[in-house]
């Protein structure tokens, strides 16, 4: 549980990927921006040009979580009045991974050269996913918009188109391998390809029923990482129709997965006029989760001390600051700036902040880790943030808590099932570590959770790993270890830390 990072996306460029080596042209968005990316992303739309004239029903799907300016995270097609498709991962990357849902500050903007300006703007009203397990049973999503737009939709293709059909990508995607402003291209691009044999992505292990294989040969010509739910088109007669949409890849020397739009079409068709009307997903109560620097989940806590006028502080895990502290090692008031996002009920962005100093953090007798930040409480209040209570007490076998994760986009419902004398993970050893219920299953990106009793306000802990394969006391399998010296392997057993020592000196 030690990597911090959440394992949300269906398939990463560059990112934990579920265990299927497959590898995601991603929407860098909520959380995802906190993965730590191992393949380095290649050039948007590799092998191609600034597009030299706007394509009407092509555009951007934008949010207020974006890492970029221009708002830009999914490519977007218009194939309806008032609906547009895009990849399943880029709808379903929410904060509560919902199928089905409203989400807050989403846009498109349609029929423009440029990601952050010009064209025709609509708010998202509604996003209805194919499966809420894209990679394994569908990669495609589609977009209700808050009004009709004024422009054409695309048409659907009539047929599955064949190997070797001359195919146009487009999209916004990034220009090299880094998460910063010189990476994200402002203006659309393009690039002219075919659609390749099946075999050519069987190391992406593509479904060949449901999935295209677009790109060039030796991956030249190419989707990219922000390409993700961008459009490949091919003709019939004298119109552009929508063959696929971006899905994933498996590195930068091959085509890339599209979502094969006529396997799907009968579906399309059924939620556009209405055939299909899918419930919203319940969401659970993610108020006051935090995300700290996109990779560890967090909360703004308090003290029976603190004051209004004081600046905030933030708990998460000591194995969630940028450079971890070594076995033995305590780090006091380092000036440390990383990004923090707050959500509301439902999980989307209810204020942003930075941090300003690490007052507190360590790996040894716990794991905890405390932030000040660059706002006072009484400005995150006025927007609306829930700042919890650290308690002074621990909670006692037999509790029952709640695991609020940012990261992990849930609400868990766990009893306290023991307090561990000692666990011990990677060379670090805490004490007096809860261990939860079997029921209770945080995961990656769960790090830094706050552990809160069952009056939703009262902070007893922070979610801080589990033993994932049953290895013995290494990195992501810690181990138990009974006064006696006698050591025990759980796995799927799941831990936190108690929090009792901040709360008194804080």
């Amino acid at each position: 549980m030690r990597s911090c990072c959440t394992a949300i996306t269906p398939r990463g460029h560059g990112f934990d990927s579920l265990g299927d080596m497959r590898k995601a042209l991603l929407a860098t968005t909520f959380a995802a921006v906190a993965m730590i990316a191992t393949v380095t992303p290649a050039l948007a739309i590799r092998g191609g040009a600034e597009a030299p004239a706007p394509y009407p029903f092509s555009g951007s799907l934008q949010r207020p979580d974006s890492p970029r300016a221009d708002g830009h995270t999914c490519g977007v097609t218009l194939v309806a009045p008032q609906w547009a498709v895009t990849a399943g991962h880029c709808t379903v990357n929410n904060p509560s991974r919902a199928q089905v849902g409203r989400p807050k500050g989403w846009s498109v903007r349609l029929g423009s050269l440029d990601a952050g300006s010009g064209g025709e703007v609509i708010e998202v009203e509604r996003f209805v996913t194919y499966s809420p397990s894209p990679v394994h049973e569908g990669d495609i999503g589609l977009l209700k918009l808050k009004k009709r737009a004024r422009t054409q939709p695309v048409a659907l293709p009539s047929a599955r188109p064949a190997d070797g059909t001359a195919t146009r990508i487009l999209g916004w995607g990034m220009t090299c391998a880094d998460r910063e402003p010189r990476c994200y291209p402002q203006k659309l691009r393009e690039a002219d390809t075919v659609v390749q044999s099946a075999a050519l992505c069987e190391r992406s292990g593509i479904y060949v029923e449901r999935e295209l294989c677009v790109g060039a040969p030796d991956g030249s010509v190419a989707a990219t990482n922000m390409d993700s739910g961008g459009p490949g088109l091919v003709r019939e007669g004298d119109r552009w129709v929508i063959a696929g949409v971006v899905s994933g890849s498996n590195g930068d020397d091959q085509p890339v997965l599209y979502t094969d739009v006529h396997h799907f079409k009968g579906w399309i068709d059924d939620v556009v006029t209405g055939r299909i009307n899918p419930p919203d997903t319940p969401v659970p109560n993610l108020e006051g989760a935090a995300s700290l620097g996109g990779a560890c989940s967090a909360s703004v806590v308090k003290t029976g001390r603190t004051k209004n006028d004081d600046p905030a502080l933030l708990l998460t895990n000591g194995h969630c600051v940028p450079e971890r502290p070594a076995p033995g090692q305590t780090l006091r008031d380092v000036a440390v700036d990383l990004p923090v996002t707050i959500g509301d009920r439902q999980g989307y962005q209810q204020a942003r902040a930075r941090t300003t100093k690490l007052l507190h953090a360590t790996m040894t007798g716990t794991d905890t880790a405390l932030f000040q930040l660059d706002q006072t409480y009484a400005q995150l209040r006025a927007k609306g943030v829930k700042v919890f209570t650290l308690s002074d007490r621990s909670a006692r076998p037999g509790e029952r808590v709640d695991v609020i994760s940012s990261g992990n986009g849930n609400r868990f419902s766990c009893t306290i099932e023991a307090v561990v004398p000692h666990l011990r993970e990677e060379g670090y050893t805490q004490d007096n570590a809860y261990r939860y219920d079997p029921q209770c299953t945080p995961s990656h990106g769960g790090s830094g959770s706050p552990i809160v009793l069952k009056d939703g306000v009262t902070v007893v802990g922070v979610h801080s790993t589990g033993n994932d394969s049953g290895e013995q006391c290494t990195a992501n399998n810690p181990c138990e270890v009974a006064a006696d010296g006698t050591v025990t392997v759980r796995q799927g057993a799941r831990y936190g830390q108690q929090v009792r020592h901040l709360a008194a000196r804080t």
